[in-house]
Order: C-alpha cells, then structure tokens, then sequence
C-alpha cells in the first residue's frame, strides 16, 4: 500500500487562500507577491494533533447537524473579568468558548494588562501560556502587581506554564482541566506536525485554528496574545483576524502614561466602544473620568490653546487641542501635527484664509493633540481652527468655553452626532458655554443642560464668539 506523502502549496498571507502553484497575484485577494510556500505534512501525522485535541476539549465524538428548533438561543454566559474598562470592550464580559485576539505594540502593556486582570480572578481556574517569558520573570512581575495593592493577588487558580508545543498544551489542559485559557504570544506557539518555524503563516494559522475548535468543543474561552508589525496591523496571516471571535488593539505612546483599548472586532458586543487605561509603576489602573485628566489649568491665560469635546467609540471627553504659529525661517513653511491627521490640517488652513481672510502662508503651523492621544473624530476641527488662529493672534481663548463641530470647505460648521452626550459631558466637567453647530439644535432641549450652548453656522461666527 502507498504511503501518503507530504505535500507543498502556496498559501496568501493577506486572505488565506491555497493553492498548488505559486503566483505573483493572489486570485482571491488580488494582492500581489503575498502567495507564501508552506509544507502540508500527511493527514496521518496531523491526526495526532487533533485527538490532541479532542482529549483536551473532552469531546470525541463527530459534530452532527441540528435543526434550528432543538438550538438553544439563550444568552451566551459571560464572565466578570473584574474590570469594567475591558468588560465594557468585551461587551459585557468574557463569553465562555469564545477566542479573543489582544494585539498592541512592544512594550505597551498587553501581558501586564492580562495578567492583572486573570490575577483578580479568584474563583476561577486559569491556565497562563508564556513562550516568552520564564516562570521567574511573571512570578515578578505578580508580586509587583500584587504589592500595588489594586486587587490583583496571588493564589492558587492562577497556573502558569512555560511551553511552546501545542501538542504538550494540550497535554497539560487535559490534566489541569481550566476554566479559561490564556496564550502569550501565538506567535511563539508550534505544533510538531507542521514542517515550518514558530511565527510563520502556517504555524500561525494552524495553531489558531486548532484553538478555536478547542475552545468551540470545551467550552473554554482562550485569550490570545499577538505581535504587530512596524505597520501597526497584527502578525501572521490576516485569516488569523477572520478566526478569533473578538480583536482588540491595546494602543498608545510609550511617552505617555494612557493607553486605549479598542475593539477593532467582536461577534459578541458592539465595536463603538472603548477602554481608557493609565500606565503606572504599579501596573495598569482603569479611568473612569478621562477628561478630568486629559485637561490642565497650566495654560491658563495662554494663547494657542483651546478645548474639543470629541467621541471615541460612545464615550464623550473633552480633550486640550495646542497650536503655535510662527514666522516662517525657511522658504517653504513647516506644517507638522501629533495626534491628527496633518492633510486634514492643511485643508482647514486654507479654509482659514480663502474663506476668513487670514494669512498662514508663510507662517509654520505645529498642532499637538495633548495626552498623546490619536484624534479622528471630524468634530475636533472647530477646536484646530480655534486654537490656531489665537496663537497667530496671540490671544487667549476662555477656558470655560468649550466647542464641537466640523468645518466644512466652504466655511461651514456642519453638524456632528451625539450632540446630546457632547454637552453633558461640557457641563458636568463645569464649562459655562459650549459652541455647537447650528444644524445639532434641531429637537434638542437645552433648558436643562446646565450650560449655556452657542449655535453656529460659519467659522467667522464662531471666532466672533471667541475673540470678540
């Protein structure tokens, strides 16, 4: 009898699709020079694997198909992670069986973050994957978020393993029986029946693959750890994204004492929300208020400053927007911007002076979103313009004027959404006005705002309202 052999195909990184021979473009995905070559070992040796597995999971008879009257459609139970920034992310807990992806740069906090959180985790059994650090380096690390004294303690449910294999991870969630699944990193992660390196597409997907069928069969939610590229998008294939239940990205300065943590996706809750986080010797501490400590009274009186109330995910907070504006040294003048989009800064300094008649031309501008935050919401132009245009005058704007709206091209202040959470965040942070667009009063009631709203219609407005 033949023996069956290995076999060679060529697989995209972007979408995953395989394919006997190699091409410059992917025929499904349409990206070109992606198509990566990868050795199928024999099914005979890849069932080792899968009972693997099967035994880990508990489960080892073949899945049938039901009718969608004996589905149960109860709710998916959830479980507290006693931590209201990532529960909120989640969607209202960890969902049992799901497979979570956690991905953010070097260095910005994804295994600290993780292992605080499984730490609070009295009750339950958790097992911690660690590829890249040593038993003695976490035990450090715990001790040091246990002494912070920020629930985070140390017991006996918290299992940490130091283990490559995923043949030998199974082995030791078959014995240990845990309630939750933690893998730091995936890209660390191999299986001894695949012929390529831990990190490489196939390693990547095949690994992943194979959890997510564990976690589907036992129950058992897993939580993942992934590297990013220098691009900002996570490693390994980008099918890795399409298999886990929820992505989400732990962003931020290392500079900076914040970090977000955002959902990019999540088949459980609503991708609009958003966790705000501050990083400190003692490990992370959840913000509850992020605007009390995104704003300062050190400028005050100072010109170049001014205040937005913009929207991330569905949280409202007020946030310090910074210009200066200078005589230019050299020919050509210097735009630069930290935290915004410098292209959308350009077309609002040529709305300022085709559409109000204020020369920048040869003036260098430099924008600074204070905090280290990235600002995408359009709403936040009112406040650029602002601030720019009293750093040219060298005049201060109030403090206790606070503004939100978008600039249109032709001078326009256009509407933006969820005005009503935009103000009431302006007046429980103790602001007297707010500028709004005109177009956002439309059945809005401010009589119990608690702040005096300012409606506008064009930029040169606004500026009255501002600089008199």
């Amino acid at each position: 009898m033949a023996t069956i052999k290995d076999k060679t195909m060529f697989v995209c990184s972007e979408c995953g699709f395989d394919a006997p021979k190699w091409s410059g473009k992917c025929p499904s995905c349409g990206r070109w020079n992606t198509m990566k070559e990868i050795t199928v070992k024999a099914q005979a040796t890849q069932n080792a694997t899968v009972t693997a597995r099967k035994e880990a999971s508990g489960k080892t008879d073949d899945s049938k198909p039901h009718t969608l009257g004996e589905i149960r459609s109860s709710d998916y139970p959830r479980i507290d992670m006693q931590d209201g920034e990532l529960n909120r992310v989640l969607g209202g807990g960890l969902v049992q069986g799901s497979l979570v992806l956690l991905g953010g740069e070097p260095g910005i906090g994804k295994s600290t973050l993780t292992l605080q959180t499984v730490m609070r985790l009295q009750d339950l059994k958790v097992l911690y994957v660690s590829g890249e650090e040593s038993a003695r380096q976490i035990k450090m690390r715990a001790e040091r978020l246990a002494a912070a004294g920020s629930g985070s303690q140390l017991n006996d449910n918290l299992l940490v393993l130091c283990e490559t294999s995923l043949e030998n991870i199974y082995e030791q969630i078959k014995k240990q029986k845990p309630e939750l699944v933690v893998v730091d990193s995936i890209q660390t992660i191999s299986s001894e029946y695949v012929d390529s390196s831990a990190g490489s597409i196939t390693q990547v997907r095949e690994c992943a693959a194979s959890l997510l069928k564990f976690a589907k069969e036992s129950g058992t939610p897993v939580l993942l750890i992934g590297h990013i590229t220098k691009d900002g998008s996570i490693a390994g294939p980008k099918i890795l994204e399409h298999i886990v239940d929820a992505v989400l990205q732990f962003e931020g300065d290392q500079h900076y004492l914040y970090r977000i943590l955002r959902p990019i996706k999540n088949r459980f809750g609503s991708t609009a929300e958003l966790g705000i986080y501050e990083m400190r010797e003692d490990g992370l501490r959840q913000v509850s208020n992020p605007s009390e400590l995104l704003l300062t009274d050190s400028h005050q009186g100072m010109s170049g400053v001014s205040i937005a109330c913009t929207i991330e995910g569905v949280r409202p907070f007020l946030i310090e927007v910074q210009a200066l504006a200078s005589t230019a040294v050299y020919g050509t003048p210097q735009r630069s911007a930290i935290g915004f989009d410098v292209r959308r800064m350009n077309m609002l300094l040529a709305v300022l002076e085709k559409r109000v008649g204020f020369k920048l031309g040869q003036k260098d501008v430099f924008l600074n979103i204070a905090g280290g935050l990235k600002v995408s919401d359009p709403a936040i132009d009112l406040a650029v313009i602002s601030a720019i245009l009293s750093s040219s005058l060298d005049i201060a704007v109030d403090r206790t004027v606070c503004m939100t709206g978008e600039v249109g091209l032709s001078g326009e202040i256009r509407p933006v959404s969820r005005i009503e959470q935009r103000i009431a965040e302006a007046a429980k942070l103790g602001f007297e006005r707010i500028i709004i667009p005109k177009n956002n009063m439309h059945g809005l009631n401010t009589g119990k705002a608690g702040i005096e709203v300012v409606p506008v219609t064009k930029v040169e407005e606004a500026f009255k309202q501002l600089f008199g």
